[in-house]
């Protein structure tokens, strides 16, 4: 009874001392990435693990074809969005999605499923998709390691490849930002009664930048000018000129923002004189 009680005593001490030893942590074979891409003002975050080839079949060998798949390893890859945006034309709310897809030979079903956190697609469930499209695969150049890149990119919208072994397979993810920015400015706008020649000339701007086109966006740059002259919204007048063909006058106001600029402003100054100097 005496040895018991020891016994007992020594494996009660012993447990502080085994609950203090680190937990050991040991390499994956399919590690995990984390890839985030801003569009616009729209953050796109994808969290995935990523498999190799390592020699083997993969497409209808390794990844069965016609086949709920969790597009990667470990726990089902996952896809953040915060804005609303839309997939290939279909529209997707904000949020955190698991993306599964079912590959085949000659089409992609690419799937959003509102249980972001799930350990493969073994739970995957269709009555939570909150989105379906299709796309098709395309023969790419070889990838060891499945990656998912953005190899198109604007301000507006940009294209996801899921890319492994040689087939890729992309869609695109639309923001709209250039009309969401627009609406933003817009009502600051309407309800601001200060800094009038900034606001029509974000807009502009923002337009411009875009290499959108709007009709209003000539007005709004006039309206920022009338309100004030400055060397910001003259070169902005004069880069849309010459975008419009129009390069002797954009020449005469590219040279009035030159005059406006303050001492500080020298090497912007500069540097609009350099850009005047490639216009045809």
């Amino acid at each position: 009874m005496k040895r018991l009680t020891l016994a007992a005593l020594l494996l009660t001490a012993a447990l502080p001392l085994a609950a203090q030893q680190p937990q050991l942590r040991t390499p994956r074979p399919s590690q995990k990435q984390i890839v985030t891409q801003t569009v616009g003002v729209t953050d796109i975050t994808i969290n995935y693990s990523r498999p190799g080839v390592k020699g083997r079949a993969i497409w209808g060998g390794l990844v069965p074809y016609d086949k709920v798949w969790r597009t990667g390893a470990n726990e089902a890859t996952s896809i953040a969005f915060s804005d609303d945006v839309t997939i290939n034309g279909q529209a997707l709310p904000k949020g955190t999605y698991s993306l599964h897809t079912i590959p085949s030979k000659d089409e992609w079903t690419i799937i959003f499923n509102k249980v972001a956190e799930q350990w493969g697609s073994y739970s995957y469930d269709e009555k939570a998709d909150a989105l379906r499209i299709k796309a098709k695969p395309e023969k790419s150049e070889f990838r060891e390691w499945l990656t998912f890149e953005f190899p198109q990119l604007s301000v507006d919208q940009t294209t996801i490849a899921i890319r492994w072994e040689n087939v890729s397979v992309p869609f695109t993810v639309n923001t709209d930002t250039v009309n969401k920015t627009l609406g933003n400015i817009k009502k600051a706008m309407a309800g601001s009664k200060g800094d009038a020649w900034r606001l029509p000339y974000l807009a502009a701007q923002t337009v411009f930048d875009a290499g959108a086109t709007n009709p209003d966006a000539a007005q709004w740059i006039d309206d920022s000018l009338k309100a004030n002259e400055n060397i910001n919204n003259l070169w902005l007048k004069a880069r849309m000129q010459a975008k419009a063909g129009n390069v002797a006058e954009a020449r005469k106001t590219g040279a009035a923002a030159i005059a406006k600029a303050t001492p500080e402003q020298a090497d912007f100054a500069a540097e609009i004189k350099r850009q005047m100097g490639e216009w045809k």
